[in-house]
């Protein structure tokens, strides 16, 4: 979809099928690139539920329809992660296979330049721990 003022950053990445292949490819590199290991470390053997809990998240986070929120109410994203120990090692692991997919997938670069730096400040916020 063409970039118009009314279009929102998730129409620009392509609606659902975009959103769809951000997230499949996020989690195939942090099930492959050693750099994301502590990340790895912290997630289910099977990350099925987290790439559709991400997917929907993402939906709504980027202007599509609110299916994170239609589902399993506010996010309340920190909350929901104060089990899981995140400190330095697993933001920047997260970070990077979250900025490698959209990279990948992405090519807006005004889209990318509004986007990443709050992806960042998110990623930054969910830490839970003091680095080791």
């Amino acid at each position: 979809m063409p970039d118009t003022p009314n279009s929102t950053p998730y129409d620009r990445i392509g609606g659902e099928a975009g959103v769809r292949r951000l997230v499949r490819r996020f989690y195939e590199l942090m099930d492959s690139l050693p750099e994301a290991a502590a990340c790895r470390a912290i997630h289910p053997e099977s990350l099925a539920g987290s790439e559709e809990k991400l997917f929907e998240y993402l939906s709504g986070w980027l202007g599509g329809p609110p299916l994170y929120t239609s589902k399993r109410g506010h996010p309340m994203l920190r909350r929901r992660h104060l089990h899981a120990p995140i400190a330095g090692p697993e933001i920047e692991g997260w970070l990077l296979c979250f900025r490698q997919a959209w990279a990948e997938n992405v090519t807006d670069a005004a889209l990318t330049a509004a986007v990443m730096p709050q992806v960042e400040g998110l990623a930054q916020h969910m830490r839970n721990r003091p680095d080791a």
